[in-house]
């Protein structure tokens, strides 16, 4: 069932299940976004394997995806990423909102998350949506100079309250 409504900059946005006609879109935004990109190979195991996995959609397309996979009452954001030309609206924020509802309506009580440390745009939205810094994962992702670190990041899912 796809959520329609209306942002300050009176695009019409839609938010549905991902699925793999979406893929090549998802790519063409996550290969533009990102120096080590995930694989096509990596968007469809989450699909296959029911990792909860949404596309948001404006006038002109996919505009921003996300993915999470739940299971013994945690919630892992795994991905979240917004075109470049959609970026600063508030469309991440509302991707992050929306998994963290479904997460919370499956009855998770805690959503973590990894993220680079050079991620200063990132960090500063999970920091406004109440995540905090549990610890750092050394050189987890790749990096043209060696690897990077990691903040591992966790936020308390509160139940009865959006």
């Amino acid at each position: 069932m796809a959520v329609n409504f209306k942002d300050y900059n009176d695009a019409n946005y839609s938010l549905r299940a991902m699925t793999e006609a979406d893929l090549e879109a998802v790519m063409e935004i996550e290969s533009r976004s990102y120096d080590f990109p995930w694989t096509e190979g990596i968007f469809r195991d989450c699909l296959r394997v029911g990792y909860y996995c949404s596309v948001l959609l404006d006038d002109d397309g996919l505009a921003c995806y996300g993915i999470m996979s739940l299971g013994a009452g945690e919630a892992h954001v795994l991905n979240i990423c917004v075109k470049p030309q959609c970026r600063a609206q508030g469309i991440g924020r509302y991707m992050l909102t929306h998994l963290l509802d479904h997460a919370r309506g499956l009855g998770a009580s805690v959503a973590v998350l990894e993220v680079r440390q050079s991620n200063t745009a990132a960090l500063a939205l999970y920091d406004k949506m109440g995540f905090h810094s549990i610890g750092v994962r050394k050189g987890y992702y790749p990096a043209f100079s060696g690897r990077e670190d990691a903040r591992v990041l966790v936020c308390k899912l509160r139940h009865g309250s959006a």
